[in-house]
């Protein structure tokens, strides 16, 4: 029997749930409700499919590395192998990847794809699923899990089926047409979840996108490999159209003679794809509030607020989304909770970079948090994880002053080496190389006092890193 390969697509910003999905930090790596997040739920719901279950392959942007590998380890997944994006390309170009990778090996397992943004509230439906899916695929058919739809729901395309057969696919349709296939009964929603053989899917990519195909295949073939990270060819990665899986091979397969089936979910799906769709899949109290963080409500209700770093107050107000962050606050009502991407597009024409990091910004060695700035000063409040070290670097426009605040600092100053403890303090001139490390077993937190002329972040040269930045 086929092994299964779990292919988690993590791409894509997320820009319609800013400001907590930013570009640098999407929504796949939020956890929207409990403590894992989406992309870690995906890793461990496709992990659960009850058959030979191969190491998990992610496939996501080069600049997304080190969150993507942080989230696989605080889940157990060290295993998995990442597939790094130099740009983006949709979907059809991300399934080729893996379905490249996947057969490296002289092997030809069942993919299982799915994208990593996206909640399921019933686990044992969603296996029972899977599984059928599985065993459609070990027939060579190319399958896609329908999801079971709730709503006349415009913003998704939609499955017309004849039992496990796929009779079409159809674009997004305007109410009218939607209320109809809700009626129907025999319409699901695309969740863009698929399962197949690799080489089914590739044959069936260069049968209808061979420009895809041959492309893909070029920047694989010249990919360069570090550890968990495999990287296609850059420039050769930049040539491949840009399609989704749908556009490129799916919709085509009805009247072709690869096989296509389709397996009902009827498992609370959910994409998150708007505030209000977070909302509709968050608890609400009495009053109608879906309510978290530091809130006071008072003659509000059906409201959402999200409240991150400080309390936000409600009086005499409903059917609003409140999502506060140290550098942002939203406010919108819920029936126009998807024109937050609008707000997105906005900020990056004005080059704003709240559209593209938070105030605290991760870092493969752990974080830093940008708490104070103005003319010629910035402060930072800086974590170092235990046995971690920033790169061996320098600046030509700034000096900086650290603070240790808990745990024991490493500190490289030009030739000297020294060690820092709780309430000790060290300046780096301007121009001088430093590096600094957390030698111990618990995190180290130091403030870091940046002074000078010019504090951008692309004021730095590295000597030495361990990250290959």
């Amino acid at each position: 029997m086929s092994s299964v390969q779990p292919v988690i697509i993590a791409g894509g910003s997320g820009t319609r749930l800013w400001p907590l999905s930013r570009s640098g930090f999407p929504k796949q790596f939020l956890a929207l409700g409990g403590t894992e997040t989406l992309f870690q739920k995906a890793c461990l719901r496709c992990k659960a499919i009850t058959y030979d279950i191969k190491p998990t392959l992610v496939v996501t942007n080069e600049e997304h590395r080190f969150l993507a590998q942080e989230q696989l380890r605080e889940i157990g997944l060290t295993d998995a192998g990442l597939l790094l994006e130099p740009v983006g390309r949709n979907t059809a170009p991300a399934m080729t990847l893996a379905a490249l990778e996947a057969m490296a090996g002289d092997d030809d397992p069942i993919l299982f794809v799915t994208p990593a943004d996206q909640t399921i509230q019933d686990a044992e439906a969603f296996q029972a699923a899977a599984t059928r899916a599985v065993q459609l695929a070990l027939n060579d058919a190319l399958v896609i899990l329908g999801v079971v739809p709730t709503s006349a729901h415009t913003g998704y395309g939609y499955i017309k089926a004849d039992g496990e057969t796929v009779a079409q696919f159809v674009e997004k349709p305007d109410l009218v047409t939607a209320k109809h296939y809700l009626q129907e009964g025999n319409y699901f929603w695309n969740a863009g979840i698929f399962v197949t053989k690799a080489s089914v899917w590739l044959k069936a990519l260069e049968q209808f996108r061979p420009d895809i195909a041959t492309a893909t295949q070029n920047a694989w073939c010249s990919k360069t490999i570090d550890n968990q990270f495999v990287r296609p060819d850059k420039e050769e990665f930049k040539a491949i159209p840009a399609e989704s899986v749908d556009y490129a091979v799916i919709e085509h397969l009805p009247s072709s003679d690869i096989t296509i089936n389709m397996v009902p979910l009827d498992a609370g799906w959910n994409d998150l794809g708007s505030w209000d769709a977070v909302w509709d899949n968050t608890p609400t109290n009495s009053d109608g509030n879906a309510l978290s963080g530091d809130v006071l409500s008072i003659n509000s209700t059906n409201n959402y607020v999200h409240a991150s770093s400080r309390i936000v107050g409600l009086v005499g107000v409903k059917d609003i989304v409140v999502v506060e962050t140290p550098d942002a606050v939203l406010v919108a009502d819920k029936e126009r909770s998807q024109d937050v991407k609008r707000i997105v597009e906005q900020l990056k024409a004005d080059g704003r970079k709240e559209s593209d990091l938070h105030r605290k910004v991760c870092r493969p060695w752990g974080w830093y948090d940008s708490i104070d700035e103005g003319e010629r000063f910035k402060v930072k409040r800086i974590q170092v994880a235990p046995g971690a070290s920033l790169s061996l670097q320098k600046h030509f426009q700034r000096a900086e002053h650290w603070i240790v605040v808990k745990g024991t600092a490493e500190v490289t100053c030009g030739d000297n080496v020294l060690t820092l403890t709780e309430n000790q303090s060290t300046y780096i001139p301007l121009g001088e190389i430093h590096r600094l490390s957390n030698p111990g077993k618990t995190p180290l937190e130091i403030i870091e006092v940046q002074s000078g002329a010019y504090l951008g972040e692309d004021d730095i040269v590295r000597f030495q890193d361990k990250y290959g930045r």
